[in-house]
């Protein structure tokens, strides 16, 4: 019995990256709207309203994926661009002064967070895709516990089976 309580969550884990790319594959910049992203996608797990009027929706597939996509909507509320945020060149974005907010705006909802309290450190941690099956790479930010601040960056690779 056991057996078959974990089963669904193994299966959506698997299945759900991959309806992510049909559905984002369908979902054409200048053609699709909010709403035709809500009936494929789902709601959001959050919202950003930028400072141009755009809205950008976050489709984050933390902690046991390794994407967060943000789309963004201009103000007739068609699709403008979807991109992956778990990459090297937002990565190359994260620099020490950032706020939490300015972080979470960037590369989306951490799948960990740990406070280090003898280094005064709260460290958020993404998955992010590697080259091989057998890599788990995270990207770490640092933010120091009493400014709120970035104090800098780094990454681990856990090798798998």
């Amino acid at each position: 019995m056991k057996f078959f309580s974990w089963l669904p969550a193994a299966i959506a884990a698997a299945v759900l990256p991959a309806c992510d790319g049909i559905n984002l594959k369908e979902l054409k910049p200048g053609v699709a709207t909010v709403a035709d992203v809500r009936q494929r996608m789902g709601p959001p797990s959050a919202e950003f309203r930028n400072d141009d009027g755009t809205l950008t929706y976050e489709y984050n597939r933390q902690p046991n994926g390794v994407d967060c996509f943000m789309l963004t909507f201009g103000l007739d509320q068609i699709l403008q661009r979807s991109e992956q945020v778990l990459n090297e060149s937002q990565f190359a974005r994260i620099s020490a002064g950032l706020s939490r907010d300015q972080v979470r705006r960037l590369l989306g909802k951490p799948g960990q967070v740990n406070v280090y309290r003898n280094s005064g450190e709260e460290v958020w941690d993404w998955r992010f895709a590697g080259g091989l099956p057998t890599e788990e790479w995270h990207f770490h930010v640092h933010f120091d516990q009493e400014s709120g601040l970035v104090k800098r960056s780094s990454r681990r690779l856990e090798q798998r089976g």
